[in-house]
């Protein structure tokens, strides 16, 4: 057994790794002695095949195949033994030399592996990253309580249409009429709805059905018909609204406060206000929290200043795709996976240097907050702490899931380390700047 490591100026090392038979020999006879095993020919009882035939039949796919495995172990020894950081996996390099397992008993193999590189950045007072605090508008808190107080309203009947009312009409076309259709303005955009801005009760129109709904489920639920019958059906229609309506905010009374907040965390209108400030400062804490995390991952991204072994990465990434994608498709997306990876490796610097770990706990407290997040969204402010458990112990058995969350707040656990080491300063902006602030780093 002999390995010879050869460092390239590309950030690459090539491995070639000698094997002899005195290596591998002993697992070649193994698996010879499998297939006499359960060998079937003709003239043989099972078992009883001379080994001279099973030699001839299997012996040297068998032979290059516990050589490569041995070179291959080997160099994955080595590489451990060495303490060689590399990035990506270990591959079979492009320049194998040609193998002779007719004649020879001795094999060279080499493989390649991209050296890791060291993350090296040193913090202080001169770091400065700013985080941006979006002050709460007027409109926000209207906005908030105007969808927080439709998931408890109710429709009424009104004059005319003005907005995003639900109109009651009747279609005909002289081949079909439907009675009682329902055309929601809520779910158009500005140019859809304006034909119906203005219109009363007993107001006509002509629409087109396909025009009126690009969405094929949509227009067939409206025309009470299945979507294989919409080819055959006349999309020029004659519309009468027959109804009018819209949602109403409920009445602020104690029957609302205890529909809308069963635990009694909130019991008037002052409360209600207190509540939807806190959600929204929880909100906008979220979205603040988030353009940080960036901000860290591009400074340090660029302090770094990591050099990779990109030559070697894309031959890694086309060898374990197995020619799924071709060099040009690899090449397209390459730099967005080079940041990535780069990243990796310096969250890997902090998580080490500081003993960042997340634990089960941590993990399954963040899906219970998910899940939470989620009946919120559905109009659910309270579920029991037991169905909020089961949800997220679903959330994390789904493994891809589970992943996502560890390394949400494995990044989470390196920021907030990070932030300690530098000179972070609060700016408190609109919306409007906070957002170009975003965009400026997408």
């Amino acid at each position: 057994m002999n390995i010879v490591k050869q460092e390239n100026k590309d950030l690459s090392v090539l491995l070639k790794v000698t094997v002899s038979e005195a290596d591998y020999g002993e697992a070649v006879e193994k698996s010879l002695r499998e297939y006499r095993r359960k060998a079937n020919i003709p003239g043989f009882r099972p078992g009883m095949v001379p080994m001279g035939i099973i030699k001839k039949m299997y012996g040297k796919g068998v032979t290059a195949e516990q050589a490569y495995r041995t070179a291959t172990n080997k160099c994955f020894e080595y590489v451990e033994e060495q303490k060689i950081d590399f990035i990506g996996d270990i591959i079979p390099s492009d320049n194998q030399p040609e193998l002779d397992f007719d004649n020879n008993t001795e094999h060279e193999f080499h493989f390649e592996l991209g050296l890791a590189p060291k993350v090296d950045i040193q913090l202080g007072e001169s770091d400065k990253i700013t985080y941006y605090k979006i002050k709460v508008s007027k409109e926000m808190k209207e906005a908030y309580r105007s969808n927080f107080l439709r998931r408890f309203g109710r429709l009424v009947d009104v004059d005319s249409v003005e907005k995003d009312e639900a109109l009651t009409v009747t279609l005909d076309n002289d081949d079909m009429k439907i009675e009682d259709a329902y055309v929601g303005l809520i779910s158009m955009d500005d140019e859809q709805r304006a034909p119906f801005i203005g219109k009363k009760t007993g107001d006509q129109m002509d629409v087109n059905i396909n025009e009126l709904y690009k969405n094929p489920a949509q227009r067939a639920s409206m025309l009470q018909v299945k979507e294989a019958e919409l080819k055959d059906i006349n999309p020029e229609f004659k519309l009468t609204i027959t109804k009018i309506r819209k949602f109403a905010d409920p009445e602020l009374n104690e029957e609302f406060f205890k529909m809308a907040f069963p635990a009694g965390n909130v019991t008037d209108e002052a409360g209600l206000d207190k509540y939807i400030e806190e959600q929204i400062a929880a909100d906008l804490s979220r979205e603040s929290d988030y353009l940080f995390t960036a901000q860290v991952r591009e400074y340090l991204l660029n302090k770094a200043a990591l050099k990779m072994p990109e030559g070697f990465l894309k031959k890694w990434l086309y060898t374990i795709n197995e020619g799924k994608f071709s060099m040009e498709e690899i090449e397209k997306d390459f730099a967005g996976f080079i940041k990535m990876m780069s990243w990796n490796l310096i969250q890997k610097h902090y998580a080490d240097e500081f003993k960042i770990e997340v634990t089960a706990d941590e993990a399954l407290a963040e899906a219970k907050d998910m899940a939470k997040m989620q009946f919120v969204q559905y109009g659910m402010g309270a579920v029991p702490e037991d169905t909020l458990v089961s949800y997220a112990k679903n959330i994390m058995s789904n493994k891809e899931e589970a992943s996502k969350i560890y390394e949400k707040l494995r990044e989470s656990k390196v920021v907030d380390a990070v932030k300690k080491q530098i000179k972070v300063s609060n700016k408190s902006v609109s919306a409007e700047e906070f957002g170009k602030v975003a965009q400026s780093l997408a």
